[in-house]
């Protein structure tokens, strides 16, 4: 089963979506504004991904620009702010067992696919 952490009113994440459910594979949608990641689910998300909890911040968002940019954070203080505020976490993010990427373009959530093998529909 594929997971993907999705906001619906991002057109990024909107177009990762339809391209991995023509897959044909058991997709699993989450609503992560809705269903928040606990800081345990997001610190296993960001060893998935192989990157930093800051990598994982969208940094265009203006609570982070307003309150945050010019701070040093810990990894541990980022992953409270995000699961206190869910809108700063890069979309979308597709897993598969114990792989994950962020789908940001479609070069990546093809790479993601033909990764796994899923590739004979997209």
């Amino acid at each position: 089963m594929i997971q993907i952490f999705h906001n619906p009113r991002c057109q990024k994440s909107r177009d990762a979506l339809k391209l991995i459910e023509r897959s044909e594979e058991e997709i699993q949608v989450i609503h992560y504004l809705k269903d928040i990641p606990t800081k345990d689910e997001l610190g296993k998300l960001i060893d998935c991904l192989g990157i930093t909890p800051e990598k994982l911040v969208r940094k265009n968002e203006a609570l982070w620009k307003e309150n945050y940019r010019d701070r040093s954070l810990s990894g541990e203080e980022i992953l409270n702010l995000m699961v206190k505020n869910p809108k700063l976490i890069e979309r979308p993010i597709l897993v598969k067992d114990n792989y994950a990427v962020l789908g940001r373009s479609e070069d990546k959530v093809r790479e993601f696919m033909k990764i796994l093998g899923l590739e004979k529909n997209i």
